[in-house]
């Protein structure tokens, strides 16, 4: 007898699952052929079936060009799709690819494909099939790596698409089943699946730490408990957010400076909790710096830097990250955006400084 953890995903529980998304006129749905995506191409057909009108489904396979098979896949995605009643795109993803760091460069291509196809197709959703699994091992991956509470909240079930427009919603309808229930699904059903074997490959950090967690959940440490470990540091995130919020509303000096600086009042801002006030300073690093998303470790050294200033009654601080230029002067910190670079930078990374990106 299945277990309830490796039973299939019944009709009733899939319209659950797809709940709010029948009154959109498209969806795409990002299917590689394996079995969490096949499951969500033959889930989301049967649920669409069953509506008296719905979204027009259109199903999209990117083919990276890293593995021969790969355009064997997308054939049987196609086939699959067409005998389902979905419409099938192949896009590929040409040009060199790099040595290092591949799989977050396919990653991010497969992405920035979807996202063309879904404008083209007027489409405001994505649906991946991101699991359980997949949610714990994103724990596991940004823990890591050192990511702060934001990063470690990892996947939501609705984002914005690349962190880019908001129209563009990326939708994670099966984030809290496990992928055993999606096999069991598909092996109901009698669907084939595609087996890639670079999700087995020990060069890969995801795939060295999936290779571990049956000896972490023989510890009690389960992809179920790490989930919620997740749902818990978003709730703490959300908190900390709405109290960051408050403390703009109170800090910032109304009616100072121009488009595209933002001033704050330096007391006000000594008396903030420290998590209060990173979260206040990176939230004005990014929406003023020029340079991309701003590292945890980096900007933990420059707020330290500017409570050490602060602390020792400096008369001025002035330091540069992420495009950004923060000067403590006085009674007030002025955040505006830097000056073309010239020579060196005008910050140096502390000795925290951490290799590659960081979620906060």
């Amino acid at each position: 007898m299945a277990t309830a953890e490796a039973s299939s995903v019944s009709q009733s529980e899939a319209r659950q699952l797809f709940s709010g998304l029948e009154q959109f006129p498209v969806l795409v749905l990002a299917v590689s052929g394996g079995p969490d995506s096949t499951a969500l191409l033959w889930l989301a057909a049967r649920w669409r079936k069953a509506l008296k009108s719905g979204p027009k489904l259109v199903a999209i396979t990117v083919d990276h060009g890293l593995r021969k098979e790969a355009k064997r896949e997308a054939a049987a995605v196609g086939k699959l799709a067409r005998k389902l009643g979905v419409a099938h795109r192949t896009l590929r993803w040409s040009g060199s690819k790099p040595a290092a760091g591949l799989q977050q460069a396919a990653r991010a291509a497969r992405y920035k494909l979807l996202s063309e196809a879904a404008r083209k197709l007027k489409a405001g959703h994505v649906l991946t099939a991101h699991t359980l699994d997949d949610q714990a091992e994103t724990v596991l991956i940004r823990m890591s790596r050192g990511s702060g509470l934001r990063g470690l909240a990892a996947m939501q079930r609705l984002s914005r698409l690349n962190g880019g427009e908001p129209a563009l919603q990326l939708v994670r309808p099966f984030i809290d089943i496990p992928k055993a229930r999606l096999i069991a699904t598909l092996k109901a059903a009698k669907i084939a699946y595609a087996d890639d074997p670079s999700n087995r490959d020990p060069r890969f950090a995801r795939a060295r730490l999936r290779a571990l967690m049956p000896a972490l959940a023989r510890e009690g440490l389960t992809a179920r408990r790490l989930a919620v470990l997740a749902q818990r540091l978003r709730r703490a995130d959300r908190a900390l957010e709405a109290v960051t919020d408050r403390a703009e509303a109170e800090i910032a000096v109304p009616g100072e400076g121009t488009a595209g600086t933002m001033t704050l009042d330096a007391a006000g801002f000594a008396r903030l909790p420290a998590e209060i006030a990173l979260r206040l300073l990176g939230r004005a690093l990014s929406a003023i710096g020029n340079e991309g998303p701003v590292e945890l470790a980096k900007l933990e050294s420059l707020n330290a830097g500017l409570k050490s200033a602060q602390n020792a009654a400096q008369p001025r601080f002035r330091r540069s990250l992420a495009g950004a230029l923060v000067t403590l002067s006085g009674a007030k910190i002025l955040v505006e955006t830097a000056p073309p670079r010239r020579g060196r930078a005008l910050t140096k990374a502390g000795p925290g400084k951490a290799k590659g990106g960081k979620t906060r």
